[in-house]
């Protein structure tokens, strides 16, 4: 046990330092140079070049956006203008056209039947199974109202009657393919405190009204058509504005600081958001309901109920700028200097366990010297290098150990 924890002591109390032995073979050191020409070739193409590792970057972009919708359209044969259409009407990031209505009119609380094929019956028990169900147009009071004694009838609920029927078959407005979307995007980089808008401050309003953006011949121009916006999602409007859908405008800016502040501009993309569901049974398109609410002149409230069908657009606002600095720059150089090391490692495994001179290698890398070693040499030879055998050549100013072909082969 002694023998253990005073080797263990002796073991702890050394210093290793580093031993050169120059290997003289074509093989391993063209290994070593293709390993340090792509480790290099990384660095630079990759992480400098590429992904501009020698810069800060900001990634916490404030934006703000606004947006008009202009156009005329035809629905249940009334014009539509964009207060008939566009909800919500502040101009925000997030609105919907609006391209099928099915209008109730009319309606006033009180008891009436329900509409929907799944309230149909012939008793009483028939309906106080459904009583507490949500699908329902009002609260479903458990009695079935028929016609006759000998005819099918609907249950019974309590609310805003007439109940909605919304299977009937109402045309979509297919005008929306001609409209406009005009969006007016500003972002700020707070790291920087750069500022920019998503137009050139040099477009005048008339340029602004006469132009539509295209990616290639107008990038530029903050104006959009409708339907040019779904084709770029692939998409037709005569398939979205009868159930309607969600389409995605991704303004990205990636800005480079330390190139002039105008080729900081925006690209823009387009997508479905709702591509997963567009070919589900259940829950397909986008819809919802809101209200127009009257009185008469004795006092009775009453309301028009509008189920609306409506392709909703999300503008979204992406983006990062960059600009050099010292501290990445150095981090990722002395990241780069320290990865061209692995060249050697990958020799030293070569050498160490595949070549066929691996033990002679091995004898020339790893060598232990002790105290009685270093005595007894200078004893007999005072100034001689440490261990050195016949017919080794040798460096005294850098310590290096150099092996010809002859010495070792892979």
């Amino acid at each position: 046990m002694g023998f253990m924890v005073w080797g263990f002591i002796t073991d702890f109390f050394t210093y290793e330092t580093t031993k050169s032995v120059v290997v003289k073979s074509w093989s391993v050191g063209i290994i070593n140079r293709v390993v340090q020409l792509l480790i290099i070739t990384y660095f630079v193409g990759w992480v400098f070049i590429h992904e501009k590792a020698y810069q800060v970057t900001d990634t916490g972009i404030e934006s703000s956006v606004m947006t008009k919708v202009k156009g005329f359209g035809y629905q249940n044969n009334l014009v539509m203008d964009v207060a008939d259409y566009v909800l919500p009407p502040q101009g925000a990031g997030v609105f919907c056209i609006i391209t099928k209505l099915i209008i109730t009119e009319n309606q006033t609380q009180g008891k009436c039947s329900e509409t929907g094929w799944r309230f149909g019956c012939t008793t009483n028990e028939d309906c106080q199974k459904h009583m507490g169900s949500i699908l329902s147009n009002g609260v479903i009071t458990g009695v079935c109202l028929k016609s006759s004694n000998n005819s099918k009838g609907m249950c019974e609920i309590e609310g805003w009657c007439p109940a909605e029927n919304d299977s009937v078959i109402v045309t979509p407005m297919l005008d929306v393919n001609n409209f406009t979307i005009f969006i007016k995007n500003s972002i700020r980089f707070p790291l920087f405190n750069v500022t920019r808008g998503n137009f050139p401050s040099t477009m005048t309003s008339a340029e602004i009204r006469s132009c539509t953006y295209h990616p290639e011949t107008n990038p530029f121009c903050p104006i959009f058509r409708v339907g040019d916006v779904l084709n770029y999602t692939g998409q037709e409007i005569a398939n979205l504005a009868d159930k309607g859908g969600e389409i995605g405008i991704n303004i990205e800016w990636k800005c480079n600081l330390d190139l002039n502040i105008e080729y900081c501009e925006p690209k823009y993309s387009f997508t479905r958001l709702d591509e997963p569901f567009s070919k589900n049974a259940v829950s397909k398109g986008y819809n919802f309901r809101f209200a127009k609410y009257f009185k008469t002149e004795d006092g009775t409230e009453f309301r028009t109920l509008h189920k609306a069908y409506a392709i909703r657009f999300d503008v979204m606002v992406t983006g990062n700028a960059g600009k050099f600095d010292t501290i990445p720059t150095l981090i990722n150089l002395v990241a780069a200097f320290t990865s061209i090391g692995l060249g050697a490692v990958l020799c030293d495994l070569i050498l160490l366990n595949f070549s066929k001179g691996a033990e002679q290698y091995k004898a020339k890398k790893f060598e232990e010297v002790s105290d009685a070693q270093i005595e007894a040499s200078l004893a007999q030879s005072p100034g001689s290098p440490l261990s050195l055998k016949g017919g080794i050549k040798s460096s005294y100013d850098s310590g290096a150990i150099s092996l010809a072909a002859s010495d070792q082969q892979l």
